[in-house]
């Protein structure tokens, strides 16, 4: 076998047409041997021969896309100072864009006895891991992308959907079984016809880079099902692929985003960057922990042997390591510019934040990110927290990305569950969180709003369980978030009462409302379109199964859901007043009123809230008056952007209550939009003054056609603008 010098860059295997380039870092290592591996599992040992800032590097001339491959990595195995270096362990190359197979949990993937776990250098396990882990595969990179371009959705005009690959595909009757579950199922037209459909602009897939199912998942007979233990942050997961494992699974993705960039689509992952799959000190030698485990991992200061946690899963990447940065940023640009992605949603992003203890926002990552001219390009959306000391970071990002906003998940929850004080909050939560985001510079955008997300309750659940019921999980209940904020409506679970029936259906149709209609980013969950259970399940990140998948056989009540989400997208889509890209004029403070009357609040007797209303503890509805001729951004024609304007009734009373809607200084005429106590609404028309019937927990749309009279406030106060 020929072997050349080759380049230290581009890291990882690198397919040129003739031969490949082969390039891995370690700085610890004093040898390190490319295996390839054949089709029976034999191995072909080939011994790098350069050696360039820590990157060691061949040019094999002849290989060709297909060859698996991995490292064996010489050097120190000293737990105690960091290091574990082990050769017996086939590693996987962190640069690896395929990936074959899957750990097997073998007792020579891990580098201690089962029977006698020992940080003793000389008790090291010396079995070999060859044919119980998983190899790189080399791809070739072309791809035909035709005349693909990304979307290139605004923000405020984007409607996420977070979906899980097998969990939206795996039971559809019009997919063809080969292809349930996996990215070509995803771009199969009836799945695209869907999200066209609802008027989704983005979906929002969890994770789709490689990661490995825990062994004691699968001991128990489940799986790591929702893909948060990411070993591979350059390839697309195997188990997703249709047609095959060695190298096609990159073809099929690119296939899935092709298609959905024709629909209009754009494709943003969920990635994890914060941790990897090989756990803590007891868990398996797959990838990193042999190449250069204290470059890669944060360890304890004092402790080396063991690794700084602040994930929940045993390690946290080293983020202020130059070479991590590199991974992640490498990673990232990847998927842009060959794989096509349009943005990305961070896991635990706070962790990403922590260059030292403390959680940073002027950390390196942030800085790295700010000036990428391709990165800082795309969708990045925080999920603003993580489970070490100051972790919850909700609003304390930099401005140059939105975040997951757990503020107005908990606030929408509380106000339909009929919790107390929640009004002014409410009202700062349904006008874009100016008090979280404002400060910083940023706009309403900065905020993704969302109700539900894969780790809790689903809509339908959330409205049936008061207490999560998480038998399946094999956990005796005691894993999975305690305080949900649900209401079960008066019975615990499945009901044959046709009045909790119908309240868990409207008070479904209440926060859909509530979450489209809000200024903001909205978010929808995969099924809650369609009222999907996981049968109180608040964790079903175990549940490969029935459990967590869309059930597609549909009954007339989720066709109706299904229909009336698409009427709130379509409202949402055709009046900008609803998807304003600046705060409205007023103060943070509960939504606040101001001169140039772009919003006004009033009590269900028609009198302006004050002080003593947003401060009634007891309250439970009030009124909301959106100027449509009061949007302060010009439109795609540079011309002041005008709209009808709309009065939305929130009545989170349990009875019925009569609003008086305001004078005729508002609006001449008021048409209803939409009734959420009903599926079909009838549409009425109501004067200045006068009284409107809201059942109780419903929402009413009111809108104010254009034109105004030329003599009304709000007109006048347009025209001053």
């Amino acid at each position: 076998m020929e072997i050349w010098p080759g380049k230290s860059y581009p890291l990882g295997a690198t397919y040129d047409g003739t031969g490949v380039n082969f390039a891995l870092f370690s700085e610890v290592a004093n040898k390190v041997e490319l295996c390839l591996i054949d089709d029976e599992g034999a191995e072909t040992r080939v011994e790098l021969p350069e050696v360039d800032g820590f990157v060691w590097h061949a040019y094999l001339p002849g290989v060709q896309p297909g060859q698996r491959y991995g490292y064996r990595v010489h050097g120190p195995y000293d737990p105690a100072n960091g290091h574990r270096c082990n050769p017996q362990k086939l590693l996987l190359d962190p640069y690896a864009k395929a990936i074959d197979g899957q750990p097997d949990g073998d007792q020579s993937l891990f580098s201690y006895d089962f029977d006698s776990p020992s940080e003793d250098p000389s008790r090291a396990n010396v079995e070999d891991s060859l044919g119980h882990t998983m190899m790189g595969v080399v791809i070739n990179p072309f791809f035909d992308w035709g005349q693909d371009r990304l979307p290139r959705h605004e923000y405020h005009n984007t409607v996420i959907y977070e979906a899980h690959v097998k969990g939206l595909t795996e039971t559809h009757p019009d997919i063809p079984e080969e292809i349930r579950g996996t990215y070509a199922g995803i771009a199969h037209p009836v799945i695209i016809e869907h999200l066209k459909g609802l008027g989704i602009t983005a979906i929002e897939l969890m994770p789709v880079h490689q990661f490995v199912n825990d062994f004691t998942l699968r001991d128990k007979g489940l799986s790591n099902y929702w893909g948060y233990n990411t070993i591979g942050f350059l390839a697309p997961h195997n188990g997703y692929a249709a047609y095959g494992t060695r190298g096609e699974q990159v073809a099929e993705f690119k296939g899935m985003v092709k298609a959905l960039h024709e629909a209009g689509i754009e494709v943003i992952l969920d990635v994890v960057y914060n941790h990897t799959a090989e756990g803590n000190q007891l868990g398996p030698t797959i990838c990193f922990r042999g190449i250069d485990n204290a470059a890669y991992y944060r360890l304890v200061d004092d402790d080396k042997a063991h690794y700084y946690d602040t994930t929940g899963t045993g390690n946290s990447l080293l983020m202020r390591n130059p070479h991590v940065l590199q991974l992640i940023m490498d990673s990232l640009r990847y998927w842009v510019t060959e794989m096509h992605v349009d943005g990305f949603r961070f896991d635990l992003a706070a962790t990403l934040a922590r260059q030292f203890h403390e959680v940073d926002k002027l950390s390196a990552f942030f800085d790295l990110v700010q000036q990428d001219p391709v990165v800082s390009q795309v969708k990045l959306i925080a999920e603003p927290w993580d489970v070490g000391d100051g972790g919850y970071q909700v609003g304390n990002f930099p401005p140059l990305w939105t975040e997951w906003n757990g503020k107005y998940r908990d606030t929408v929850r509380d106000f339909w569950r009929g919790d107390s004080a929640t009004l002014g909050e409410f009202a700062s939560r349904l006008t874009g969180s100016s008090d979280l985001y404002e400060h910083s510079g940023r706009k309403p955008i900065a905020s993704i709003n969302f109700v539900t997300a894969h780790d809790g309750f689903t809509l339908r659940d959330l409205v049936s369980y008061n207490e999560k019921h998480n038998d399946a999980n094999g956990e005796d209940g005691n894993d999975g978030e305690n305080h949900n904020r649900s209401w079960n409506c008066g019975v615990e679970g499945p009901s044959k009462d046709k009045r909790v029936n119908a309240l868990r259906l409207r008070q479904q149709r209440n926060m859909l409302a509530t979450l489209l209609l809000s200024q903001g980013v909205p978010m929808l969950l995969h099924g809650d379109e369609l009222g999907r259970s996981q049968g109180g399940n608040n964790n079903g990140y175990c549940q490969d199964n029935e459990i967590s998948w869309i059930d597609w056989k549909l009954d007339q009540d989720q066709l109706d859901l299904i229909a009336f989400t698409q009427k709130l997208v379509e409202l949402r889509r055709d009046h900008p007043v609803f998807r304003r890209r600046r705060f409205f004029a007023g103060s943070a403070d509960h939504g606040g009123e101001s001169a140039v009357g772009d919003i006004a609040w009033f009590e269900p007797g028609g009198n302006h809230m004050d002080e003593d209303s947003w401060a009634n503890g007891y309250a439970r509805s009030l009124m909301v008056f959106l100027n449509g001729q009061s949007i302060p951004e010009p439109d795609t024609r540079g011309q002041q952007t005008l709209d009808d304007h709309f009065l939305v009734i929130f009545n989170g009373h349990h009875d019925v209550l009569p609003f008086v809607l305001p004078g005729k200084e508002y609006g001449e005429r008021w048409v209803t939009e939409l009734d959420t106590f009903a599926q079909e609404v009838e549409a009425r028309e109501y004067k200045p003054d006068a009284k409107v019937k809201a059942h109780g927990r419903s929402v009413i749309v009111l809108r104010c056609p254009r034109p105004l009279p030329s003599g009304s406030p709000a007109g006048a106060a347009a025209a001053r603008r």
